[in-house]
């Protein structure tokens, strides 16, 4: 089995690289001349897709083909006070620029919207405000020239006091949703509602690729072991959804997150570094039936969390792990 590793949006090897600079409502609204106020945050915005375009060529340059942008790269795109800004169109060169090497260099991409963007919401205003928001995401995407496969991962939501109505709620908004939206959408577990196997089903029910988060499930499980999901989870990458725009001889593999608890009294929360022998077990029990998986890591140390990472996996190599570059291993069962 073929393991990829990738990071979210920042560096900590590469300084002065922030793809997140932002400026606040109050900021903008204390800029006299409207205008001027626009112009700045299109520059803060083209600052910041310089920036990605600086990691993603570090990233290549270390054989690290997935990774996550991040979500701030327009400030303040999708609020209301803004409507008639088209931020896409003004920044449309950095933005093509962008995808022009994603698409050079054959890189997996994605966004996690906030925990704003929540679709078990009851209340209408913020189900409104969240499909704003996957509308946002999915015009980056477009404003990049990427096609389906650059997917937008969200978690199902709150329970709201009723866990079984949030979900059906959930359902029927994603159902609701135009297709080029859902084709971009993958849903992940959490770490306190709703989990796994719950995440699973909806995922089934909506013909959804699941990220199966495998330290969101060692703290918010139902006994089961992540690997006896993993064939369930494995087929809702087979699905149309899932393929979206993927040649059928280079299927889109499925992806997971990996991390490590920060500490005994903090399980939830992310530690610098993965401990690769979790990791590396739960990937040997799904490398009998898998042909290839991404592996988002979640770590604090961004890709300084990486490049460790691949340095304890390389002790392994007597153990059924070969090194194939930078950032990716074969796993024997």
């Amino acid at each position: 089995m073929i393991v990829r590793f990738g990071y979210v949006a920042m560096s900590t090897v590469i300084a002065n690289a922030s793809p997140s600079k932002t400026m606040t409502l109050k900021t903008f609204n204390g800029i006299a001349d409207r205008e001027a106020a626009i112009r700045r945050l299109e520059t803060i915005a083209e600052e910041n897709l310089h920036n990605t375009l600086r990691l993603l060529r570090h990233n290549v340059g270390n054989d690290i083909q997935v990774y996550r942008f991040s979500s701030k790269l327009i400030p303040l795109a999708t609020h209301e006070s803004l409507s008639e800004w088209n931020p896409y169109e003004a920044l449309r060169e950095p933005f093509a620029a962008v995808g022009k090497y994603v698409k050079e260099h054959g890189l997996r991409v994605s966004f996690h919207p906030d925990h704003f963007t929540v679709l078990s919401t009851p209340r209408p205003e913020v189900l409104k405000s969240s499909i704003r928001d996957l509308y946002h995401h999915v015009a980056m995407f477009d404003a990049m020239g990427l096609d389906a496969r650059a997917k937008n991962n969200i978690h199902v939501g709150g329970a709201y006091g009723d866990k079984l109505s949030a979900g059906a709620r959930f359902r029927e908004n994603v159902t609701g949703l135009p297709e080029r939206i859902k084709q971009r959408l993958t849903f992940e577990n959490d770490d306190k509602t709703f989990n796994a196997r719950e995440t699973l089903e909806l995922c089934e029910a909506l013909g959804v690729p699941m990220v199966l988060d495998i330290h969101h499930h060692w703290v918010n499980n139902e006994g089961e072991s992540p690997a006896e999901l993993w064939p369930r989870i494995l087929a809702t990458w087979q699905t149309p959804y899932a393929q979206a725009d993927s040649p059928a001889d280079d299927p889109l593999p499925p992806k997971i997150h990996a991390s490590s608890p920060k500490s005994a009294s903090d399980p939830r929360g992310h530690a610098d570094h993965v401990i690769v022998l979790p990791l590396l077990e739960f990937l040997r029990s799904i490398a009998p039936i898998t042909d290839r998986v991404d592996v988002m890591l979640e770590a604090k140390l961004k890709d300084g969390a990486l490049f460790a990472l691949m340095e304890d996996l390389a002790r392994y190599r007597e153990e059924g792990v070969e090194i194939l570059d930078g950032a990716s291993v074969r796993i024997q069962p």
